[in-house]
């Protein structure tokens, strides 16, 4: 008779994909999306600072109406897998019953964890709050400096400088190993080592990516914990023992989740990519009457008129505005398939 059982990942085998992801833990995890497909962040914009006027009407300055920066966070990736094993297989390796669970949790270390680290570090370079382009390829002598670009960047926004991690590939780490400025995880006292940290620069805990889960171009990536999150829905698997047509075992497994920046924390993430070998569009000029262009060929803008960021903004609207009115606040920014976002250009009309 066919009998099918489930397989908990947490309880039974211990490696949760986003538990055992190298990007994951470093992401902060306060969004629940446990039965939810779509999550709506709402984040309050704040107003200019006026001059206090000690006569007359208004005296704190005319008052803006309070508008909130609306963002939906929409679950994408849905992916499964299912896998047959003989029973006569089975017993030749003299596993037993075991062999399924051993099988289950080598397709989550070879497949599952490094399609999700890959899918999430693509995210995060793509719609990282700050993309910056270098020509000249990392070495030894520059590499401290560009990393602390970023850090600076990052401290003249006001990020927090805890919790902060420098995503690196092996080729970036062996250079920055090498500098002064490096301290190698067995040299810095942390209470637990999370999965992937191999030391620590510039107050980061820094992660060490493999080749093939790294997103293509980038020379580094730094991240504020608060700033994006990487959740998962649905991590199951199953196993169904001589279902109809099989002598033997059926593993099924599913997992659902995503990667996300988090508007109001964007400059929180920081993305230097290698522009002798991919591009990132220009920033939209935006003309008198409205009209957005760019150096750039071929692209495609998205715009706000509410005072969001269009990057992440539920109410952008993608191409050129139209029945733009004076005193209107346009933000936009250019996009091209293959290519990085451009930042965003913001006139008032």
């Amino acid at each position: 008779m066919a009998e099918t059982y489930n397989i908990n990942f947490n309880r039974d085998m211990k490696r949760s994909v986003v538990e055992t992801s190298l990007v994951a833990p470093h992401l902060t995890d306060e969004f629940e999306f446990t039965g939810a497909k779509t999550v709506r962040l709402s984040a309050p914009l704040t107003v200019p600072m006026n001059d206090y006027t000690r006569s007359g009407a208004n005296r704190y300055g005319t008052p803006a109406e309070l508008k909130d920066a609306i963002q939906e966070l929409t679950l994408t990736q849905d992916k499964s897998f299912s896998l047959t094993i003989d029973k006569g297989n089975s017993r030749d390796k003299n596993d037993g019953e075991g062999f399924a669970k051993k099988m289950l949790t080598l397709q989550l270390s070879e497949r599952a964890i490094p399609e999700f680290d890959r899918y999430s570090l693509q995210k995060l370079s793509r719609k990282a709050g700050t993309i910056v382009g270098n020509s000249t390829a990392l070495s030894k002598s520059n590499i401290v400096d560009r990393i602390a670009d970023g850090t600076v960047f990052l401290d003249d926004a006001e990020i927090a400088q805890n919790g902060r991690t420098l995503f690196i590939n092996a080729a970036g780490y062996k250079l920055l190993k090498l500098s002064d400025e490096f301290i190698s995880v067995d040299k810095v006292a942390l209470d637990s080592v999370t999965k992937g940290v191999v030391g620590r620069f510039d107050n980061m805990k820094v992660v060490k990516v493999p080749k093939g889960r790294w997103p293509e171009n980038v020379n580094f990536i730094i991240v504020q914990k608060n700033a994006a999150t990487a959740p998962s829905n649905i991590e199951d698997a199953k196993v169904h023992k001589d279902p109809p047509g099989i002598s033997g075992d059926l593993l099924e497994g599913r997992n659902y989740y995503d990667c996300f920046v988090i508007a109001s924390r964007a400059k929180g993430v920081y993305v230097e990519v290698d522009t002798s070998k991919t591009e990132i569009c220009a920033a939209p000029a935006i003309s008198a009457a409205g009209a957005l262009t760019s150096t750039t060929g071929s692209v495609s803008f998205k715009y706000t008129t509410d005072g969001t960021d269009p990057r992440y903004s539920a109410s952008a609207v993608e191409g050129q505005p139209s029945g733009v009115t004076a005193g209107t606040t346009i933000k936009a920014y250019a996009f091209k398939d293959g290519l990085f976002d451009s930042a965003v250009t913001e006139k008032t009309i």
